[in-house]
């Protein structure tokens, strides 16, 4: 069964073995063969083959209009930003690759990849792609769009040919509602979680009054908190990662969080410190008590569930908690800087478009203040 849009195959005598291109400007294409016991020992080889191809193709090329396919290039351009990217974003772009850009466009020479060609992929995906065949979400469009003018921006400046400039596509992606707990939720879940204390509770607790995001309680330690100061650093984020060629389709990582805005620090609210005072054990993971055991994401997150039917509460993602938090900061009127910093955010603005909308009463009020200005005495 071949590994889509690589060209990786698992051969009948138990080896793995992986086609490349060693030609692609000939009007009959040439290929190669690389060969291996394991997925990943071929997948290695063939990257390092492919970049090789790549490389000779610019060397030789006497004439204005160097060539090179468009998969020998995304192999160059993975591998020399491999260091700079996170884990998580590397497997992000690779998966991008795999599903989306290297079946279609993988054969193709980069001087081939026009701006209609990249419109039409980009309308199929649209209508008709993803495995239902449903058409995939703006979202994912668009970071295919980002990941491809990354890669031919890359191309053009190693000096092969380019003829795509943007992308043509337009895509506008809907705000989501957000789903974010009524008051009287709020006070059951309150209620409930600390009439019955558990490490869980105190986390589902923390990020119903803290904002911090799911991957960020699974990989806190109570090394990183300060019951003195009370308050949490956030330094590390928890995430299941797919691997490549392994007998573990996906693995778990602690790492750094998403962006550098996401590390910080955040006070402990009053209502959960004493919560936390009795849970406290150094060394440990904050939702086990234990130093060389962890609860991660997807297990945090069916238990949410679980608690929200026995609750009563209709059903919720577990980011639910954290956009309760930010609305319950609006309402009380918040500094919009300051909660952007809790939340991590990247800048105000990102606060204020999720959180910051103003009800009909308050432009209303604000309405009545210009009237008032201009009323005749």
């Amino acid at each position: 069964m071949p590994r889509t849009g690589e060209n990786i195959y698992k051969r009948k005598d138990g080896r793995w073995e992986g086609r490349y291109l060693k030609d692609g400007t000939a009007v009959k294409k040439r290929y190669g063969y690389i060969y291996g016991k394991t997925y990943k020992e071929v997948k290695r080889k063939l990257t390092e083959v492919r970049c090789n191809v790549a490389h000779d193709q610019r060397k030789a090329a006497s004439d204005d209009s160097p060539e090179a396919l468009f998969s020998s290039v995304a192999d160059s351009w993975i591998q020399e930003n491999a260091l700079f990217l996170k884990e998580s974003s590397l497997v992000k772009y690779k998966n991008l690759l795999r599903l989306y850009l290297l079946p279609a466009l993988g054969e193709c020479l980069v001087s081939e990849i026009t701006n209609g060609k990249v419109s039409a992929l980009c309308n199929d995906m649209l209508s008709k792609g993803g495995a239902a065949g449903k058409g995939l979400s703006p979202k994912t469009v668009s970071d295919v769009q980002t990941l491809l003018r990354n890669i031919v921006k890359y191309a053009g400046n190693i000096g092969l040919t380019v003829t795509f400039t943007s992308c043509p596509v337009s895509i506008r992606q809907q705000s989501r509602t957000l789903r974010v707990f009524s008051i009287q939720e709020q006070r059951i879940l309150t209620e409930y979680l600390k009439a019955n204390p558990s490490l869980n509770h105190l986390g589902f607790l923390l990020c119903l009054f803290t904002g911090i995001r799911v991957g960020e309680l699974c990989a806190l330690k109570w090394e990183d908190v300060s019951l003195t100061e009370k308050t949490i650093h956030i330094r590390k984020t928890m995430q299941r990662l797919q691997t490549e060629g392994g007998e573990k389709k996906t693995k778990i990582t602690i790492t750094s969080p998403k962006s550098g805005c996401s590390i910080r620090v955040i006070p402990i609210p009053e209502i959960i410190l004493e919560d936390m005072r009795k849970a406290y054990q150094p060394g440990a993971f904050l939702l086990t008590g234990k130093e060389d055991e962890f609860t991660e994401p997807r297990t945090m997150q069916n238990r949410f569930k679980a608690l929200l039917k026995k609750c009563g509460i209709d059903d919720a993602n577990f980011h639910a908690l954290r956009h309760t938090f930010a609305t319950r900061c609006v309402e009380v009127g918040a500094d919009t800087k300051s909660l952007s910093e809790i939340l991590g955010h990247a800048n105000v603005n990102i606060t204020l478009n999720r959180y910051v909308h103003p009800t009909l009463d308050l432009k209303r009020e604000n309405m009545d203040r210009l009237s008032h200005l201009f009323t005749v005495r």
